[in-house]
């Protein structure tokens, strides 16, 4: 017997917690019956349905990697109408972005149906290393350089930077382009770093995903990952 949400999340169908809101939505159904609370416990042979949609319980699992374009939302759907992470994928499966990357900013982000792959990753507690590459509206003082080093404290946490280096510097344009990696998921979080120093980040692109980098990739193609690129992810997840 396992929980409804990790269930739902195991067949692809949303993330864990997607599947909590559907639950307490009472869209979720099993043997019939409409199931609200959140601890109910089913067991292989229950058969679930959600929005009257019974959940195929053979559904293959797919694992994307994909350099998503300036001007795309990592989201499933957009009620604006505007381009989705999803949208760029060839696929039947009811696949999802695991984290997010802001609507202007580029770069790498995975998309699955496994909901409990995504869950672990997505962990708060998981130290997964994330390397951006950040223009900045301003030319660093060493000051600014040591205070990222040592830690930006945001929202009384501090965002730890494991390295951090300034690949070019134009004095003229008064401008910096520099490469930071950090293990935080908070939201904007690389763009309320800098702005703590007054500084702005004029474009913003995510380069890699723990040992997973996008150089292959143009801006808005995408791969499936391979069996042992998945295994690797998972045992991320176990340190």
């Amino acid at each position: 017997m396992e929980r409804l949400q990790k269930v739902i999340a195991s067949f692809g169908y949303a993330s864990r917690r997607k599947a909590e809101d559907l639950i307490r939505k009472q869209k979720v159904m099993v043997n019939g019956e409409v199931v609200t609370e959140l601890g109910t416990k089913v067991s292989p042979s229950d058969v679930i349905s959600i929005d009257g949609v019974i959940i195929n319980k053979d559904v293959k699992h797919e694992y994307y990697i994909l350099n998503k374009p300036r001007s795309v939302i990592s989201s499933v759907n957009d009620e604006a109408g505007r381009i989705t992470v999803v949208d760029l994928i060839d696929t039947e499966a009811r696949i999802y972005p695991i984290g997010r990357l802001d609507y202007d900013t580029t770069g790498l982000i995975l998309l699955t149906n496994d909901g409990d792959f995504a869950n672990a990753l997505m962990h708060p507690s998981r130290q997964i290393e994330k390397t951006y590459i950040a223009k900045l509206d301003k030319v660093l003082t060493k000051e600014d350089i040591l205070a990222i080093k040592k830690g930006i404290t945001i929202d009384k946490r501090i965002v730890e930077v494991k390295r951090f280096k300034v690949k070019k510097r134009d004095l003229e344009k008064n401008t910096d382009i520099v490469e930071i990696t950090i293990v935080e998921g908070r939201n904007h979080i690389v763009k309320r770093l800098f702005k703590g120093l007054g500084v702005n980040v004029v474009k913003l692109s995510r380069i890699a995903y723990g040992f997973l980098d996008i150089k292959d990739l143009k801006s808005g193609e995408y791969r499936n990952l391979t069996i042992k690129e998945i295994k690797k992810l998972y045992a991320l997840t176990k340190k």
